[in-house]
């Protein structure tokens, strides 16, 4: 059947009056909806915690009404508290629900930021037809001929043309040619790219929001695949790295990554702006336009953020997805719910219709009564000691017993000859060979410590001898015997 040419500009029209952006514009409660959204939801603020925006709304409710906005004849404010008309905004798509730092947030949704800027368009005065606009396009014109030409000879004789205006452009300010631009035509070039960098934050909630519904998508597509966790392990990761390139949104901002993405591009787009407005034309601009356009550099930072963070979320929540699946379990439990559903719906039909007793508690498995102890319940007694007959030891090559610890028979006896008020660091120099090794320097202080001992403040150096004839040399604090060692003391005579 072949449409009028009015009845398919109706059905077009009617399909974009669904569209969220224009159904907030075309709602009853449209000018409240958009100016609580502009005061909650700014550039340098575009989250918010649900807790903080229910609060600021419900301000925003009681300053309205107070103002007289609100009358029982003309009602221009929603029912309902604050938390469910934020709710309301989240189930018709203005309002989206994030985690960010294990804290739930709003965030606009891109159809709201863009009734927001339309809004904002028609209510700042009429838009002009200037020269800086129309140089724009005839701009961006040129450059797509260019881009799209594919002649090699007429894409070069175009660069020449254009090095041609450059450099007669260079050769009057070499000659002091200076041609300043009037006020009036500085300050249509600064409302240009006001009217230009409006677009920009709607254009990054699109971005962000295609990534998050592929993402969706994705995750979706998963739960479905019946196929074995190895054979959906590498391309559902490999969707999860390339997850920018999923969208056709996300493959055009990669391109305006390229241009906005460097650090020094912002630093340097902001240097810029900065310097617009120290010049004197920009005296001709109201506050709300210096401030659009000093705001400019953190509205793409903040786009460039919100894109990359969604990014960064869709590609975790893919990997995860991915490391979890598990097709057998997921198809036993899809199982389990469809036989219940099933055994609901025939229940349905054999039983009359009325009341349904509930079920209360669930059944008590009797199991009897459970050995609480396999083992004897007398105590285990104590091992027997350990034999030491030197005898009976066999060493295949060296007695390793001289790697072993402190020897403190030998130790605590040659302590007891040395009296009252030794220095550590000379007892142990006139030690034997075998009782100087380095563990023995720490068995010696060990048994100097029982008796109690004195630090000085000079510094002590002992040389220790190893078991193969090695010497390693330690410093510590001057120590002094208190009283001389009692010999076979053990730990427990601390």
């Amino acid at each position: 059947m072949t449409r009028t040419r009015a009845e398919a500009a109706y059905l077009r029209s009617a399909t974009a009056f669904k569209n969220p952006t224009l159904d907030l514009l075309h709602g009853r409660f449209a000018p409240f909806v958009v100016a609580v959204l502009s005061v909650v939801f700014t550039p340098d603020r575009p989250a918010v915690a649900v807790a903080d925006a229910h609060v600021e709304v419900a301000e925003a409710i009681d300053e309205l009404r107070a103002a007289g906005i609100d009358s029982d004849e003309d009602r221009r404010i929603p029912a309902g508290s604050a938390r469910e008309i934020c709710r309301g905004w989240v189930r018709v798509g203005w309002l989206g629900l994030q985690i960010e730092d294990d804290v739930e947030v709003y965030r606009l949704s891109a159809h709201a930021v863009g009734a927001l800027e339309i809004a904002g368009r028609a209510g700042g005065g009429r838009a002009r037809v200037s020269r800086s606009r129309v140089r724009t396009l005839l701009d961006a014109v040129e450059r797509l001929a260019r881009d799209a030409e594919s002649d090699p000879a007429r894409r070069r004789e175009a660069l020449l043309a254009e090095r041609a205006a450059l450099d007669a452009e260079i050769a009057a300010l070499d000659d002091g040619i200076v041609e300043p631009l009037d006020d009036d035509h500085l300050l249509e070039e600064a409302e240009n790219v006001i009217h230009l960098a409006r677009e920009l934050p709607a254009d990054f909630s699109r971005v962000a929001e295609s990534i998050a519904a592929m993402q969706r998508d994705v995750v979706a597509e998963l739960r479905r695949d019946v196929r074995p966790t190895g054979d959906v392990l590498r391309e559902y990761l490999e969707r999860g790295r390339q997850v920018m390139q999923a969208t056709p949104e996300g493959r055009a901002f990669q391109g305006a990554l390229r241009l906005i993405g460097d650090p020094e591009h912002i630093d340097e787009l902001t240097e810029h702006l900065h310097a617009v407005l120290t010049q004197p034309f920009s005296r001709l601009m109201t506050p709300d336009q210096r401030a659009e356009l000093d705001a400019i550099a953190r509205r793409v930072e903040t786009g460039v953020h919100e894109v990359l963070t969604a990014q960064r979320r869709a590609s975790h929540i893919i990997t995860a997805q991915v490391r979890t699946h598990d097709p057998i379990r997921d198809r036993q439990v899809d199982d389990l719910l469809r036989s219940v559903m099933a055994g609901l719906h025939r229940w349905s039909q054999t039983r009359a219709p009325g009341r349904v007793e509930p079920v209360r508690t669930l059944p008590l498995a009797d199991v009897g009564h459970l050995r609480q102890s396999i083992s004897d319940v007398r105590p285990a007694g104590a091992p027997e000691p350990l034999a030491s007959v030197d005898e009976d030891v066999e060493f295949v090559d060296a007695d390793t017993r001289a790697w072993g610890g402190p020897h403190y028979p030998e130790l605590e006896a040659y302590v007891a000859r040395l009296g009252h008020g030794f220095d550590l660091a000379e007892a142990f120099a006139g030690a034997d060979a075998e009782t100087r090794r380095p563990v023995d320097l720490v068995g010696l202080l060990e048994i100097v410590h029982r008796g109690g001992l004195v630090e000085g403040d000079e510094v002590s150096v002992v040389e220790a001898v190893r078991p193969d004839g090695s010497t390693r040399r330690f410093a510590f604090g001057a120590v002094t015997a208190a009283t001389a060692g009692r010999p076979g003391g053990t730990d427990a005579d601390d």
